[in-house]
Order: structure tokens, then C-alpha cells, then sequence
């Protein structure tokens, strides 16, 4: 199927965490923040400014468009739930097309139904959606190399839609390896980046040492990040890869920031900390349509 990408359907599909990034899909919060007035019912931090929030998520699509990414919206034609702009939760790229989650959270339930709809529109081909017991979130799932998932087990990804999902890979060639994430943590994407193809950014003492292990054996040098402080409250971990050793992340993390240009990463900034209070940041606004195979 990967054959009629570009063709029949939309150019799209990834195999990779660090091929130049071709195409986002991102939903621009407005109205929906105002359930933030009361942030724990909706799994927030602090109540949000919907101005200062949706400007900085302009500004992150104005980064994304300055580094000649295509940006897609959501744009769906109803108010949807407030965390909606989250997207990386609600889909997963493969080499054939799009595979739909299914979120843990009942707060989250049926925001996946928007993400459907605008790869529907745009000729992405929806190869599974997560069904029956399963639950799946896209930030639990990174590519190690093109024959290689690896998945997080948690909160958020249970090991009925992990099976789902080996039993859909598996026969296009890929397998699944499955790690197990520290209770209370919420997914894989907050302790892992790829930057490069050979160069892996990962947090100590929550990613499992049978990942790092995996990492080294495909060939990745693995760092770790030398400040927990701008970790948690900066989410300074939480960057989006657009090229090899380019990244975009957020800004205010100055130790962060000078420990990836001492690896030879180039890093482009955008202020986050409003869109932060919702528990979430650039790599989970970011749901990943394209990358180069390279």
C-alpha cells in the first residue's frame, strides 16, 4: 500500500523519529479552554489564558512553516473537548497510512472522531483505529529504525491495544517491542526523543533500561538530560525533531538547550509556557503526518 501513497492518497506515513519533517497536523485551541477555569476536571495544571495560548500555538505553526513544514488543522465544526489540541495522543503514522487511538482518559473520549474525520478529508489512508478493550495514544509509540516500534505500556496504552496494534505491524514487516513506563507517568514521548538516526535523548530513571539497551544495539548513542528541574516544569524533553540533529522545543531551558548544541543539535524555540499548563507541550501538540525516509 506504502506504493499508493503519493498517488492515490495523500503523500504521508513515516518510519522514522528523524527524517526531515514534511507535514503536522495541529488543532489551534480557542473556546474549548474555557473548562480550564476548572483544571483538574479536565486533567490540567492551572487555568489557561485562550489569547496567550493560542498565540503561542500560532507561533509554534509559524516555526513548523518556517522550517518548510505543511501545517494541517483539525478544524473541527463543533467546540470539541478541551484537550483536542493534544493530537499526538490520537494517532500513529506507519509506512501505509494512519493508524486512529483510542484515548485511556473518559475526558478524552471521542476526540480521535475529529482526527478521522480530517484524515478522511485530506486522502490519508486509515488503516486500523483502536477498538473493543484497547486503548492507544501515540505519544507511547516511537520509531527505532523502519522494522522497529517501540511501545509504552502504562497508563495511557494497555496491552489490549499494544496486541491490536503488533497484529496490524507485524505482517508489514515491523515488530513491536514493548516497554513498561514507571507508574504515574503518562507516556513513552516524555522520556524519549530521537533526534538523529544514530543519536537518542532520553530521561534517567524512567526510561527502562531494556530500551536504552534496545537503542544501543540499533546503533544510538543515548543521552540523558542534565536537568530534571527544566524537564518537569519547562518540558524541555518534549521537542519535535525536524531534521537530523534539528529540533523544535521550548524555550526558557537554558541548560537544556546549551547541553543539545553541545551534541551538534541546532535548536529552534518558541515560548510555551501558557499552552504548558495543560499538561503538555510541542511534542504533544504535534501529530507527525510525513517524514523523509531517508
Amino acid at each position: 500500500m506504502h506504493q499508493e501513497l503519493g498517488k492515490i492518497w495523500q503523500n504521508c506515513g513515516i518510519s522514522n523519529e528523524w527524517g526531515k519533517l514534511k507535514s503536522v497536523l495541529l488543532h489551534r485551541p480557542g473556546a474549548e479552554l474555557q473548562a480550564s477555569v476548572d483544571p483538574d476536571s479536565v486533567q490540567m495544571l492551572e487555568k489557561l489564558d485562550i489569547q496567550k495560548a493560542s498565540a503561542q500555538h500560532d507561533s509554534i505553526a509559524d516555526a513548523y512553516r518556517s522550517a518548510g513544514v505543511q501545517v494541517n488543522y483539525v478544524d473541527p465544526p463543533i467546540t470539541p473537548d478541551p484537550n483536542q489540541m493534544f493530537v499526538a495522543d490520537l494517532l500513529l503514522m506507519t509506512p501505509e497510512g494512519a493508524i486512529v487511538g483510542r484515548p485511556a482518559s473518559t475526558i478524552r473520549a471521542g476526540e480521535e472522531r475529529w482526527i478521522a474525520r480530517r484524515l478522511a478529508e485530506m486522502g490519508i489512508p486509515i488503516i486500523r483505529t483502536i477498538s473493543g478493550n484497547g486503548t492507544f495514544e501515540g505519544a507511547d509509540a516511537l520509531w527505532i529504525d523502519p522494522q522497529t516500534l517501540l511501545l509504552g505500556r502504562g497508563l495511557r496504552t494497555n496491552a489490549a491495544g499494544i496486541a491490536q496494534l503488533s497484529g496490524l505491524l507485524n505482517p508489514m514487516g515491523i515488530d513491536t517491542v514493548v516497554v513498561d513506563l514507571p507508574y504515574g507517568t503518562m507516556h513513552l514521548m516524555g522520556m524519549l526523543r530521537i533526534v538523529d538516526r544514530d543519536l537518542a535523548i532520553a530521561w534517567p530513571e524512567r526510561l527502562a533500561i531494556s530500551a536504552v539497551q534496545l537503542l544501543r544495539k540499533k546503533g544510538y548513542a543515548v543521552q540523558f538530560i542534565p536537568d530534571e528541574k527544566e524537564a518537569v516544569f519547562g518540558f524541555a524533553l518534549n521537542v519535535v525533531t525536524l531534521a537530523p540533529r534539528k529540533i523544535l522545543m521550548a524555550g526558557g531551558n537554558p541548560i537544556t538547550q546549551k547541553f543539545y548544541e553541545n551534541l551538534g543539535i541546532t535548536c529552534v524555540t518558541v515560548n510555551v509556557d501558557e499552552l504548558a499548563k495543560a499538561t503538555g507541550s510541542i511534542g504533544c501538540l504535534t501529530g507527525v503526518l510525513h517524514r523523509l525516509n531517508i
